[in-house]
């Protein structure tokens, strides 16, 4: 050890060995922010890959799935990246929960996007949900994987159009009696299906609602009594002033839809995925969870997380700066 240490500091080794040290301290440094829009280290100091994803919280650790875009992967595969928290700020890499061959002979440039997980206590299975499709997006499906594990590894199972509609962005909520339901957004009936998944979570059961809505990226959430539905315009990669609905019921009827921030923000340049809820002690917190993508670096894209003001039928995303929650309360420091 002593002579390894010492060579460190003869010549260019000193620099190297620098580094090397930073790097370490670095993704030794317990985050104590969440800083929107900037690099989010994992516990070894990589950028999180986690796009399009969502959260499922079993037991004490919050679980995050998302698209893992890094450099270098196989291209003939697509990726789905598991991240454990207990906190929602520090997140340890528990490696890919889905390396998934093309699994319907789709051709060169197919599509895996926004994967969803969720757990079904019955079953004791997770149940991982994503947008399946071809180069063109002609096919328009869902896929579904299965596993025993949060972390996996997931196993292909197959791929279906819900209800037999186009489904391309999807997302996912759990009501707070536990009821499961799939988002997905359908081109042709030009808006968004709220539909509830069986008591196996293995397929679509039935339509809940249809909001009347040309809008992708869906997000639900309920708070003290109404629901609440956030959207994004049908604009690519491109972001663009998402916007909010209300309802007393998932059946509707629901209001007109109104921006969650100043129009001109483009939301900040982000795309909802998702709204998750943290229930404290003393508060509860509403959090909106967005991409802000770069698609001609995608492993670079960010995540925009802030605390919604929100309640009384009304929704707002506050300009983002650097905040903390603390978990047992559900209180939120700027």
């Amino acid at each position: 050890m002593k002579d390894k240490t010492n060579a460190c500091f003869t010549g260019s080794k000193f620099f190297l060995c620098i580094v090397a040290i930073i790097a370490m301290l670095t993704s030794a440094i317990a985050q104590k922010k969440i800083n929107p829009g900037e690099v989010w280290p994992d516990d070894k100091g990589n950028h999180i890959q986690a796009h399009g994803g969502g959260i499922v919280k079993i037991d004490k650790y919050y679980y995050w799935y998302g698209e893992e875009r890094r450099q270098g992967m196989d291209t003939g595969l697509r990726y789905v990246s598991c991240y454990r928290s207990s906190d929602l700020t520090n997140w340890k890499f528990m490696g890919d929960a889905l390396q998934l061959p093309d699994p319907e002979h789709l051709g060169s440039h197919w599509v895996l996007e926004r994967p969803k997980v969720y757990f079904n206590r019955k079953t004791k299975t997770y149940v991982m949900y994503f947008h399946l499709d071809d180069a063109r997006y002609k096919l328009a499906r869902v896929g579904i994987a299965t596993s025993d594990r949060p972390e996996g590894p997931f196993l292909y199972r197959e791929s279906f159009r819900p209800l037999e509609k186009e489904s391309r962005d999807i997302g996912q909520f759990i009501d707070d009696d536990g009821t499961a339901y799939l988002v997905f957004e359908s081109r042709p009936t030009k808006g968004f299906s709220i539909a509830k998944l069986s008591d196996d979570y293995l397929k679509v059961e039935k339509e809940v609602c249809l909001i009347n809505a040309p809008l992708e990226g869906g997000a639900i959430v309920h708070y003290k009594g109404l629901y609440y539905a956030i959207g994004s315009a049908l604009t690519g990669w491109n972001p663009n002033p998402n916007k909010y609905a209300t309802a007393t019921s998932l059946e509707g009827p629901w209001t007109e839809f109104k921006d969650i921030a100043a129009p001109e923000t483009k939301t900040y340049g982000s795309q909802s995925t998702m709204m998750l809820k943290v229930e404290g002690t003393k508060n509860t917190t509403v959090i909106f969870m967005a991409d802000q993508w770069k698609p001609k670096t995608q492993w670079d894209s960010r995540y925009l997380w802030m605390p919604l003001q929100i309640g009384d039928g009304r929704l707002w995303l506050p300009e983002p700066k650097p905040w903390s929650i603390d978990i047992k309360t559900g209180n939120v420091q700027f």
